[in-house]
């Protein structure tokens, strides 16, 4: 996590300060901690003034919403950063869409290496170059891929109705957000 342009941070302070009318606070880098624990530990140790502090997160940055709240930020947190910053930007977008939109990651339930084995096989590429329409553009991927056309006379591949048969593929099997595509 820690060579990341989009450095995940948390601007953190407590109920209590709130209820006071101040704004004092810190925000905390992700990038300096190696796990949840130290990182509490680190903002209890800032709010050290208080007795019993109990901190809310009232701002934060590249920190997809299904790993905190206003209270809280998810055991698994720096897990998904190390596992994410192990990818290109491309294929980590693509997970981070994965775990909110296809799998519901980690309201779902499901461990964190479960839901990278699921990815894998889910993920078909991003299609949102060439063409207009990223589903056409995979349609035109997959038909290559597949040779599903090999064996048709050039002159009758003219015919074929990529779009049509995109609009079937993405009724049945897959699923396209923002150009990536997912195998259902």
């Amino acid at each position: 996590m820690k060579n990341s342009k989009n450095t995940p941070k948390i601007y953190v302070r407590t109920y209590g300060m709130y209820n006071a009318g101040s704004l004092f606070g810190k925000w905390f880098d992700l990038s300096d901690y190696s796990d949840a624990q130290e990182f509490y530990k680190d903002c209890y140790e800032y709010h050290r003034n208080e007795s019993d502090p109990e901190l809310v997160f009232q701002d934060w940055e590249y920190i997809p919403s299904f790993l905190i709240s206003e209270s809280s930020l998810h055991q698994d947190t720096f897990k998904y950063f190390e596992a994410v910053s192990k990818m290109d930007d491309d294929r980590a977008e693509a997970f981070e869409i994965y775990c909110s939109d296809i799998v519901s990651w980690p309201a779902s339930g499901n461990d964190l290496e479960a839901t990278q084995e699921g990815f894998e096989q889910s993920y078909q590429g991003y299609f949102g170059g060439v063409m207009k329409d990223p589903k056409t553009e995979f349609t035109y991927q997959y038909v290559e891929d597949t040779g599903m056309l090999s064996e048709t006379p050039e002159i009758l591949e003219r015919y074929f109705d990529y779009e049509a048969f995109g609009r079937d593929l993405f009724l049945e099997s897959y699923t396209e957000i923002n150009g990536f595509v997912f195998v259902d």
